[in-house]
């Protein structure tokens, strides 16, 4: 292991920032970045220190000419985080737009919900997986959410609560419990956590992710976050009366007016069930 890559991940242990699957993506930028630098560019940098602006900026250029601009902005934000915790912020500009990083593209009209997951589901061995993959589809939860979550406490009776420790980005919220299938998948949750989560006592957050990954590929449903789509565009059908252009529905500039109020107000409400703060990354769930 190289120096360089050694003294950034002993960084990522003083700073645990943000939810498990984060730190873990933080580490895997970090080394990356590290063997860039010193394999690809010939950057011998002694210290996590060393960084200046010249380090980001060949790193950046590498980096348009071989991953996608969403890779780029995730390694970018990643960088961000090192020259911070060093003290050494300025390192890297504030916006993505000074290193000639363009805006992320979407593809707005490609679903990529899980449909009919239920056979699937049944075949997880894991009773916490499989609760926990029942509760994604009902509530349009992340899987860390789901892990994390404490089913009696969330339980707020005509909504689901979410507290921010769950949460990616701290940010907690509340979803309604809308249906009969909401209340049943809740209710068996409560039963099997008792008052703690979908995490048995005995395992740590990391062992039951290890056995999260294990049972849904087997099972044959490794992409889980589509469950979120599902729920994200089923949502919308309910609030408006018709499809996401993602699921086979009008284009927004094929909206009447009406329509188009509609879809506005559904979107929002979505953004907020789904734990986001930008309006505009429903287009990822439900297209445009």
């Amino acid at each position: 292991m190289l120096d360089l890559e050694y003294r950034l991940l002993q960084l990522t242990r003083r700073n645990r920032d943000g939810a498990y699957a984060t730190q873990r993506d933080r580490r895997k930028i970090l080394s990356l970045a590290a063997r860039q630098l010193y394999h690809t560019l010939n950057y011998r940098l002694p210290h996590e220190r060393s960084l200046k602006p010249k380090h980001v900026a060949a790193l950046v250029n590498h980096w348009q000419a071989t991953v996608s601009v969403a890779t780029q902005k995730n390694r970018l934000a990643v960088l961000r985080w090192w020259a911070e915790k060093v003290g050494k912020g300025n390192m890297v500009p504030t916006t993505n737009a000074r290193l000639g990083i363009g805006r992320r593209r979407y593809q707005p009209n490609v679903s990529k919900a899980v449909t009919n997951p239920e056979i699937a589901i049944k075949r997880v061995q894991d009773p916490y997986v499989g609760l926990g993959l029942r509760l994604q589809q009902a509530f349009g939860l992340r899987r860390e959410e789901a892990m994390k979550l404490r089913p009696r406490l969330a339980d707020g009776g005509r909504y689901l609560e979410l507290k921010s420790s769950w949460c990616k980005g701290g940010r907690a919220r509340v979803i309604p419990i809308r249906t009969p299938a909401q209340r049943t998948v809740l209710d068996e949750a409560k039963a099997l956590a008792k008052g703690g989560s979908l995490i048995p006592a005995y395992k740590s957050y990391r062992q039951q992710l290890h056995t999260w990954e294990h049972q849904t590929t087997k099972a044959g449903i490794s992409k889980t976050h589509g469950l979120r789509h599902a729920y994200a565009q089923q949502r919308y059908l309910e609030l408006t009366g018709f499809n996401p252009p993602a699921a086979g529905g009008l284009r927004h500039f094929e909206l009447t007016v009406e329509q188009q109020k509609l879809d506005s107000a559904a979107r929002q409400q979505i953004t907020a069930e789904l734990g986001h703060h930008r309006l505009a990354i429903t287009n990822h769930y439900l297209g445009r």
